[in-house]
């Protein structure tokens, strides 16, 4: 039984983490943690990770804000943990990256097994495509409550084309602050925020007559907590080193 800590609880994520777990034989969250410490679940819950039990793993889906405070716990305590927030500072990147070395930390930009079977798709059908001269362009839709754009998942793709490109590429987010054609090298990034759309990603190759288009839709916030409950039963008691989904769906 892997027993976990679950940062955020009471959000909207971490409602749903607690409704799988509490389904799941192979997991337990001993310890909430929430800036609204209410009990809403059959654990305690605590307005600080400090405040807490020991346990195997921490899954943190927080907000960019509180990451700092998980790095600094999970450094102190050397507990393993999910890290499944978004819109991390470049500064906040390298403190997980260093965490790493003494910690077993798994971080993915999406946790949906769907996506992460994207990513290698992608690897495979990029350089196919560049090479044939077709334009890249990712667009992402998400729900009128999302802060961070672009999503931490179309920066992911946006990666994963890129590398497999080697990295010749240069991300253009807004073409409205100058009168230019498109460059051939470049990966046009745009985000649409409505509604409550969950979260789609278009992967977009245009070429000359003919469009290869990607496309990864997500129904229900419950495929993201799915894999972030997989992942934490996958990294405790693993060795320090950085983890992503690719690592846990094998």
């Amino acid at each position: 039984m892997v027993n976990a800590i679950l940062n955020g609880c009471n959000g909207a994520m971490g409602r749903v983490i607690t409704d799988i777990v509490s389904k799941d034989d192979g997991i337990r969250i001993v310890a909430g943690v929430d800036v609204n410490p209410l009990k809403l679940a059959d654990y305690e819950v605590y307005e600080t990770l400090d405040q807490c039990p020991a346990a195997d793993v921490v899954i943190d889906f927080s907000s960019a804000k509180a990451t700092d405070g998980v790095v600094a716990y999970c450094e102190k305590t050397k507990t393993p943990v999910v890290l499944c927030t978004t819109g991390l500072s470049e500064e906040q990147l390298e403190r997980v990256k260093a965490l790493g070395e003494t910690t077993a930390v798994l971080r993915s930009a999406n946790m949906s097994l769907g996506v992460n079977l994207l990513f290698k798709i992608l690897k495979q059908a990029a350089p196919v495509l560049a090479e044939a001269g077709f334009d890249i362009e990712i667009l992402e839709k998400h729900h009128n409550q999302k802060v961070d754009a672009p999503s931490g998942t179309a920066l992911a793709l946006a990666d994963v084309v890129n590398e497999s490109l080697g990295n010749e590429y240069h991300y253009k987010y807004d073409r409205t602050a100058e009168r230019v054609k498109r460059d051939k090298k470049e990966i046009g990034i745009q985000a649409i925020r409505g509604g409550s759309i969950v979260g789609e990603h278009d992967v977009i190759f245009a070429g000359q007559d003919e469009v290869v288009t990607f496309q990864h839709t997500a129904y229900s916030k419950a495929i993201f907590a799915k894999g972030a409950v997989q992942g934490a039963k996958f990294l405790a008691g693993k060795a320090p080193g950085m983890y992503d989904m690719a690592d846990v769906i094998g």
